[in-house]
Protein backbone atom coordinates (compact mmCIF):
# COMPACT_ATOMS: atom_id res chain seq x y z
CA UNK A 1 0.00 0.00 0.00
CA UNK A 2 3.14 2.52 0.43
CA UNK A 3 4.22 2.06 -2.79
CA UNK A 4 0.50 3.26 -4.30
CA UNK A 5 0.45 5.78 -1.99
CA UNK A 6 3.98 7.01 -3.02
CA UNK A 7 2.94 6.85 -6.45
CA UNK A 8 0.21 8.61 -6.15
CA UNK A 9 1.51 11.65 -4.16
CA UNK A 10 4.51 11.74 -6.98
CA UNK A 11 1.72 12.09 -9.65
CA UNK A 12 0.11 15.08 -7.24
CA UNK A 13 3.24 16.97 -7.02
CA UNK A 14 3.92 16.44 -10.52
CA UNK A 15 -0.12 17.67 -11.51
CA UNK A 16 1.17 20.69 -8.91
CA UNK A 17 4.75 21.68 -11.22
CA UNK A 18 2.75 21.95 -14.13
CA UNK A 19 0.18 23.88 -12.87
CA UNK A 20 2.59 26.29 -11.66
CA UNK A 21 4.53 26.02 -14.72
CA UNK A 22 0.75 26.97 -16.86
CA UNK A 23 0.83 29.69 -14.90
CA UNK A 24 3.77 31.18 -14.93
CA UNK A 25 3.58 30.92 -18.81
CA UNK A 26 0.36 32.09 -19.42
CA UNK A 27 1.58 35.56 -17.15
CA UNK A 28 4.45 35.70 -19.40
CA UNK A 29 2.07 35.30 -22.44
CA UNK A 30 -0.20 37.73 -20.81
CA UNK A 31 2.71 40.12 -20.54
CA UNK A 32 3.35 39.68 -24.37
CA UNK A 33 0.17 39.73 -26.05
CA UNK A 34 0.71 43.44 -27.42
CA UNK A 35 3.52 42.34 -29.03
CA UNK A 36 1.64 39.07 -30.43
CA UNK A 37 -0.69 41.72 -31.52
CA UNK A 38 1.26 43.67 -33.14
CA UNK A 39 3.21 40.93 -34.90
CA UNK A 40 -0.07 39.48 -36.25
CA UNK A 41 -1.20 42.91 -37.72
CA UNK A 42 2.48 43.47 -39.37
CA UNK A 43 2.34 39.72 -40.81
CA UNK A 44 -1.58 40.42 -41.71
CA UNK A 45 -0.83 44.00 -43.63
CA UNK A 46 -0.32 42.24 -47.01
CA UNK A 47 -3.42 40.16 -47.41
CA UNK A 48 -5.69 43.40 -45.97
CA UNK A 49 -5.10 44.92 -49.99
CA UNK A 50 -7.48 41.80 -50.95
CA UNK A 51 -9.39 40.70 -48.28
CA UNK A 52 -9.81 43.85 -46.58
CA UNK A 53 -13.20 46.51 -47.50
CA UNK A 54 -13.20 50.45 -48.49
CA UNK A 55 -14.75 52.24 -45.32
CA UNK A 56 -16.71 55.05 -45.45
CA UNK A 57 -14.91 57.96 -44.81
CA UNK A 58 -17.93 60.67 -45.01
CA UNK A 59 -20.95 60.49 -47.37
CA UNK A 60 -25.11 61.62 -47.16
CA UNK A 61 -27.71 59.42 -46.96
CA UNK A 62 -30.82 59.73 -48.71
CA UNK A 63 -34.12 59.17 -47.19
CA UNK A 64 -34.47 56.11 -48.18
CA UNK A 65 -31.20 55.37 -46.18
CA UNK A 66 -29.38 54.89 -49.68
CA UNK A 67 -25.56 56.70 -49.21
CA UNK A 68 -24.54 59.16 -52.08
CA UNK A 69 -21.54 61.68 -52.39
CA UNK A 70 -19.52 58.90 -50.57
CA UNK A 71 -15.86 59.31 -50.29
CA UNK A 72 -14.07 56.39 -49.00
CA UNK A 73 -10.57 55.67 -46.80
CA UNK A 74 -7.87 55.12 -48.59
CA UNK A 75 -6.55 51.85 -47.34
CA UNK A 76 -8.79 48.57 -47.18
CA UNK A 77 -9.56 47.90 -43.78
CA UNK A 78 -10.54 44.34 -41.83
CA UNK A 79 -13.11 44.67 -39.15
CA UNK A 80 -11.82 42.91 -36.03
CA UNK A 81 -14.70 44.35 -33.12
CA UNK A 82 -17.09 47.06 -32.00
CA UNK A 83 -17.40 48.59 -28.80
CA UNK A 84 -20.28 50.88 -27.21
CA UNK A 85 -19.12 54.59 -28.83
CA UNK A 86 -17.29 56.86 -26.91
CA UNK A 87 -19.57 60.01 -26.17
CA UNK A 88 -17.85 62.48 -28.55
CA UNK A 89 -15.39 62.14 -30.83
CA UNK A 90 -11.61 63.36 -30.40
CA UNK A 91 -10.97 65.57 -33.06
CA UNK A 92 -14.67 67.65 -32.31
CA UNK A 93 -16.03 67.48 -29.40
CA UNK A 94 -19.37 68.54 -30.36
CA UNK A 95 -19.95 65.53 -32.76
CA UNK A 96 -21.32 62.54 -31.01
CA UNK A 97 -19.90 58.96 -31.73
CA UNK A 98 -23.09 56.81 -33.02
CA UNK A 99 -20.56 53.83 -34.18
CA UNK A 100 -17.03 52.30 -32.96
CA UNK A 101 -15.23 50.13 -34.37
CA UNK A 102 -12.10 48.82 -34.47
CA UNK A 103 -10.13 47.92 -37.76
CA UNK A 104 -6.86 46.46 -39.20
CA UNK A 105 -5.62 48.59 -41.89
CA UNK A 106 -3.22 47.12 -45.07
CA UNK A 107 -0.65 49.30 -43.45
CA UNK A 108 -0.22 46.80 -40.38
CA UNK A 109 -1.88 49.34 -38.08
CA UNK A 110 -4.73 49.46 -35.92
CA UNK A 111 -7.07 52.13 -35.73
CA UNK A 112 -10.43 52.72 -34.35
CA UNK A 113 -13.09 54.00 -36.56
CA UNK A 114 -15.77 56.13 -34.93
CA UNK A 115 -18.60 57.01 -37.20
CA UNK A 116 -20.93 60.74 -36.70
CA UNK A 117 -24.48 61.08 -37.95
CA UNK A 118 -25.51 64.68 -38.38
CA UNK A 119 -28.49 65.33 -40.19
CA UNK A 120 -27.96 63.69 -43.53
CA UNK A 121 -24.01 63.90 -43.77
CA UNK A 122 -22.63 60.50 -42.16
CA UNK A 123 -18.80 61.19 -41.41
CA UNK A 124 -15.93 59.46 -39.72
CA UNK A 125 -12.80 59.53 -37.48
CA UNK A 126 -9.80 57.23 -37.98
CA UNK A 127 -7.96 56.76 -34.47
CA UNK A 128 -4.58 55.20 -34.73
CA UNK A 129 -4.82 52.66 -32.27
CA UNK A 130 -1.28 50.84 -30.22
CA UNK A 131 -1.77 47.16 -29.61
CA UNK A 132 -2.34 47.99 -26.21
CA UNK A 133 -5.13 50.36 -26.44
CA UNK A 134 -6.41 48.17 -29.34
CA UNK A 135 -6.51 45.34 -27.14
CA UNK A 136 -7.40 46.89 -23.21
CA UNK A 137 -10.66 48.83 -25.89
CA UNK A 138 -11.81 45.98 -27.28
CA UNK A 139 -10.78 43.19 -25.50
CA UNK A 140 -8.55 39.58 -26.89
CA UNK A 141 -12.13 38.79 -29.01
CA UNK A 142 -10.10 40.97 -32.13
CA UNK A 143 -7.13 38.76 -31.66
CA UNK A 144 -9.93 36.03 -31.65
CA UNK A 145 -11.26 37.56 -34.99
CA UNK A 146 -8.15 38.08 -36.64
CA UNK A 147 -7.23 34.64 -36.18
CA UNK A 148 -10.73 33.74 -37.13
CA UNK A 149 -10.39 35.61 -40.57
CA UNK A 150 -7.23 34.50 -41.68
CA UNK A 151 -8.77 30.56 -40.74
CA UNK A 152 -11.77 31.29 -43.10
CA UNK A 153 -9.70 33.16 -45.76
CA UNK A 154 -7.55 29.73 -45.91
CA UNK A 155 -10.75 27.82 -45.70
CA UNK A 156 -12.25 30.15 -48.89
CA UNK A 157 -9.22 29.66 -50.80
CA UNK A 158 -8.88 25.88 -50.14
CA UNK A 159 -12.48 25.54 -51.67
CA UNK A 160 -11.45 28.02 -54.88
CA UNK A 161 -8.43 25.76 -55.81
CA UNK A 162 -10.60 22.57 -55.48
CA UNK A 163 -13.00 24.24 -57.63
CA UNK A 164 -10.61 25.25 -60.43
CA UNK A 165 -8.87 21.45 -60.18
CA UNK A 166 -12.24 20.08 -60.82
CA UNK A 167 -13.35 22.92 -63.47
CA UNK A 168 -9.73 21.77 -65.62
CA UNK A 169 -10.31 18.14 -65.07
CA UNK A 170 -13.06 18.51 -66.53
CA UNK A 171 -12.79 20.78 -69.17
CA UNK A 172 -9.44 18.44 -70.16
CA UNK A 173 -11.41 14.68 -69.87
CA UNK A 174 -13.76 17.03 -72.69
CA UNK A 175 -11.13 16.21 -75.33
Amino acid sequence: MDQIEKGYRELLKKIDEFNSKRDELSEEVRARQAALMARMGEMTAPLVARIGMNMLKRGKADTKGEMYDTVYYQQKMIVLGKTDPVAHRPDNISKKVDDQFCVLAEDGRFYEMMYSTGGIVVDSYQNPLSPEDALQIYGHEIMVMLYRAMRDYLEGQKELLDALEKTLAFVLAEK
